[in-house]
């Protein structure tokens, strides 16, 4: 396929125009050249669907807590070293996003605003009312486009990885007028999301196939634990076909309940979200429904029409006011916890080949993803791998 290409060549090449593959570029050298690919426009990635927020160690004293919730929802099958290195970069990252102009939301008195979501123990989610992940990456995206180094290829899906001398050497893909492009790259990172429109429900865009996934294993990369795949308890239940609708998990955070066919309640709202899927699913086995239902009785007005305004105005085009009564819910497909295999550097097993985002596995959710730590691990380790593509090229100079 690479012989029947048009060449371009590039200092390092990024799969994915999320915020792993938008901070990565950020982080490298602005002597390097960069090829960013995005599969379809750069708006469909999930980065921008995050509702809820991105979380930081609020405190030292708040070090243990989060690292417990961590593996209490991952189950123990987290590794420790990519826990720890998370929640310490925590505080530098949102600086970082601050002084890129993230906008996050603040109290009367200036400071962050916290929240929380299911299996925190405490409030430390920082978050732009309910669509943190639009507000993070499209600030990061404009940061990107100010770089004269960075060339972003937009409706160029990956199809191929380019080999030789047993490393990465680049990547192929598609060209939007046809035929194919090879980028000759010494760096390659993958950074092309999830596996959620393989489903027949997800929140996620139904563009994201696993194709790093996919693609990496044909060339003998090794994967880990592609069947650690999540569940979102609360997506909006509709008969339509396309991307289900998330309810964010910080809604049940501020006080949203679930309740069954008698209106009444069947769960913790805060336990992992392994746990409440599952309570869910045998709720609408025993009241023989598609879906149970969320109230926001218990949440304030303000907080319903200010935090959750994105969520609010969504459920009134679809028929439901959530100021005034339940809105029916059902699990859907939400995340991928395996995939790729990196190391603390987010090296894959082939060099020069680098992964991070969702499409990568350095083991910081285990087997179940708390709540929003995935924004906070796709910067932590995209710039991890930018600055180790940095320091293995001053070494070999």
């Amino acid at each position: 396929m690479a012989g029947e290409a048009q060449d371009m060549r590039a200092d390092v090449t990024i799969v994915g125009c999320g915020v792993a593959g938008l901070y990565a570029a950020l982080n490298l050298p602005r002597a390097l050249s960069v090829a960013m690919l995005c599969k379809e426009d750069v708006a469909s990635c999930d980065s921008m669907l995050a509702q809820g927020g991105i979380c930081v160690m609020r405190d030292y004293d708040d070090y243990a807590p989060w690292f417990d919730d961590t593996l209490r929802a991952g189950h123990g099958e987290n590794r420790i070293a990519s826990v720890d290195v998370m929640i310490w970069e925590s505080r530098g990252i949102i600086r970082d996003l601050t002084c890129l102009g993230v906008s996050f939301d603040r109290t009367p008195t200036g400071d962050l605003d916290y929240t929380r979501e299911g299996a925190h123990s405490r409030p430390r989610i920082v978050h732009h009312a309910d669509v943190t992940g639009r507000e993070i990456t499209t600030t990061l995206l404009a940061r990107v486009r100010e770089l004269s180094n960075v060339r972003i290829l937009e409706g160029h899906p990956m199809v191929d990885l380019l080999e030789g001398d047993g490393a990465c050497t680049g990547v192929v893909c598609e060209r939007p007028g046809g035929g194919h492009l090879a980028i000759r790259a010494t760096d390659t990172l993958m950074a092309t999301g999830g596996v959620g429109g393989l489903y027949e429900r997800s929140t996620n865009f139904r563009s994201l196939t696993g194709d790093g996934c996919r693609i990496c294993a044909a060339h003998g990369v090794e994967l880990e634990h592609m069947d650690y795949v999540q569940l979102h308890p609360t997506s909006l239940y509709t008969t339509r076909p396309g991307r289900a609708f998330l309810i964010s998990e910080s809604c049940r955070g501020e006080g949203a309940i679930l309740l069954d066919a008698r209106g009444e309640r069947f769960v913790d709202e805060l336990l992992p979200r392994d746990m409440v899927s599952e309570a869910i699913r045998a709720q609408m086995c025993e009241d023989g429904m598609p879906y149970v239902r969320l109230s926001f009785e218990r949440v304030a007005p303000e907080v319903i029409t200010g935090h959750f305004a994105n969520i609010y105005q969504r459920c009134r085009d679809e028929g439901y006011d959530i100021l005034r009564e339940p809105i029916p819910v059902v699990p859907a497909q939400h995340y991928l916890m395996g995939g790729i295999h990196v190391d603390q550097d987010s090296r894959t097993t082939l060099p020069h080949l680098y992964a991070a985002g969702e499409t990568s596995c350095n083991g910081v959710h285990g087997r179940n993803r708390l709540a929003s730590n995935s924004l906070l691990e796709s910067l932590v380790f995209s710039r991890l791998a930018a600055r180790d593509i940095v320091r293995r090229r001053h070494a070999h100079a």
